[in-house]
């Protein structure tokens, strides 16, 4: 499975982005994608998960209420809706595909990241 995120940015506090992660090859074996981010100098973080099914969605503390996870399992593609951007969320945000949850060692395939930064 081949993975392309794209959709970062630059974006003022309180605005908003939408990431995509378009998914190629095997794609019939997508249980679940998640997105992490990894900002300067910090080790990685869960952001939210979802199965490809779309029975499950799950997210980290920093993205509940803020943050939507979702798929268009016909388009191969997964998005994270941002809202609320805090200047700590600048961070290279990153998809990632498998039999996950929480964990990036669970996932097997990962996208390139896509950079965003807050800021005014």
């Amino acid at each position: 499975v081949q993975l392309q995120a794209s959709g970062g940015g630059l974006v003022q506090p309180g605005g908003s982005l939408r990431l995509s992660c378009a998914a190629s090859g095997l794609t019939f074996s997508i249980d679940t994608m998640g997105w992490f981010r990894q900002a300067p100098g910090k080790e990685r973080e869960f952001v939210a998960f979802i199965r490809w099914s779309g029975a499950e969605t799950y997210y980290a503390d920093i993205a509940k209420g803020r943050f939507t996870i979702a798929r268009d399992s016909a388009m191969n593609t997964g998005y994270l809706q941002m809202n609320r951007l805090k200047p700590e969320d600048t961070a290279v945000y990153y998809c990632a595909v498998g039999f996950g949850s929480q964990w990036p060692h669970e996932y097997d395939y990962w996208g390139q990241g896509t950079l965003v930064t807050v800021s005014s």
